[in-house]
């Protein structure tokens, strides 16, 4: 009989790639999966997927009344369902997710994509805080079974709650598919970032550094800094230097991709989570053959060391961050050795890789 899979998000499920392979691998591998995510007021349509996917609207978008009616639907919805296992994707489900499954008395599992209670917007309001603390101790532990995107975040949960999760890295399939030119593009060379506009993401110095950088910068995602971003932009009069694109669909974002000369992965050291992240754009643009400036925090910095694909730096300043961009626009032979290191690199760190372990896994799970 096939087993029936749900795996829950708050995320618009069209933007959220990580899920998206995850679902795709499973259902290829047999397994009866849906996605169930939030639907935003501007939220574009589905595109079509080998899994199936559930959109639940609310009331609120954002903030407290958000979680607490998103939570309550996403019980009652799954409450109608027929599954034989479910999945959380970070704190902001867990709870449904755990009533559910000792009610229907069905394996659970849960997926940390970081450390929640650690990222900046969450650490720095302590009420915040405290609440998603006290969920996260209430619930972690009593999900023995789950996984997460790196060996450091898999040790930090076993030391503070005894689990023993995989490790299943947020990386792209392997494709070597030549991709349609990019359009709405700065002509010439462009650096990109590409993500969420969050707290904690150096907005605030990688801004200002583009003041010294002889290249322009294209932002795709949005976030809760985005008001602030923009507002930036103006203070230091870059608007023609500066391009926002918004959220764009996959498909979409990697042409753009494939299209920059170089990337960039930044992130605040105030928030464990983030000092401890492997973010998914990291692998975007080593899979694209783009060098980097990223953090020299210890994630990055292990598998740069085994082949450097990045300029790393120890501080995200805006010093630093326009030193480290002038430094691959400026040294043509650098940047030729790191375009050849990443790919070289893509070839051990690919999607194809990861779902073997993810399979297993779920396999191990209900045998």
């Amino acid at each position: 009989m096939t087993k029936r899979l749900f795996f829950t998000v708050t995320n618009d499920l069209v933007f959220d790639q990580r899920m998206i392979r995850i679902c795709a691998s499973l259902a290829r591998a047999g397994y009866a999966v849906t996605l169930v995510g939030f639907a935003g007021r501007h939220s574009p349509p589905l595109s079509e997927q080998p899994f199936h996917q559930h959109r639940l609207k609310t009331w609120f978008n954002h903030g407290k009344r958000f979680y607490i009616e998103y939570n309550l639907r996403l019980f009652f919805f799954l409450l109608r369902q027929k599954m034989d296992g479910i999945c959380a994707i970070d704190l902001d489900t867990i709870l449904p997710c755990y009533f559910l499954s000792r009610l229907r008395r069905i394996p659970r599992l849960y997926d940390a994509h970081e450390l929640f209670c650690e990222l900046q917007e969450v650490v720095s309001r302590p009420l915040v805080y405290k609440l998603w603390k006290t969920i996260e101790r209430y619930c972690v532990p009593r999900f023995p079974n789950g996984y997460t995107v790196n060996s450091l975040i898999a040790a930090q949960l076993c030391n503070m709650y005894g689990v023993q999760y995989a490790v299943i890295r947020n990386v792209p399939p392997l494709d070597l598919a030549p991709t349609p030119p990019a359009t709405g593009l700065p002509a010439g060379r462009f650096i990109l970032y590409q993500g969420a506009i969050n707290e904690g993401r150096c907005f605030e110095t990688l801004i200002p550094a583009m003041q010294s950088v002889n290249a322009p910068l294209v932002i795709c995602g949005d976030g809760n800094f985005m008001t602030r971003a923009h507002a930036l932009v103006r203070q230091y009069g870059l608007e023609e230097k500066i391009l926002f694109r918004g959220r764009v669909r996959p498909e979409e974002l990697k042409t753009i991709t494939r299209a920059a000369f170089a990337g960039i992965t930044l992130f605040d050291r105030r928030g464990i989570s983030n000092y401890y992240s492997l973010a998914n754009r990291f692998f975007d643009y080593i899979h694209a053959g783009i060098p980097q400036v990223t953090v020299n925090y210890p994630a990055y910095q292990e598998i740069n060391n085994s082949c450097p694909i990045a300029v790393l730096i120890d501080e995200p300043g805006i010093r630093e961050i326009a030193e480290g961009l002038n430094r691959l626009l400026d040294n043509t032979r650098l940047y030729q050795t790191l375009v050849d290191n990443c790919r070289q690199v893509r070839l051990r760190y690919n999607w194809q890789e990861e779902e073997q372990t993810l399979i297993r896994l779920y396999q191990h799970l209900f045998n």
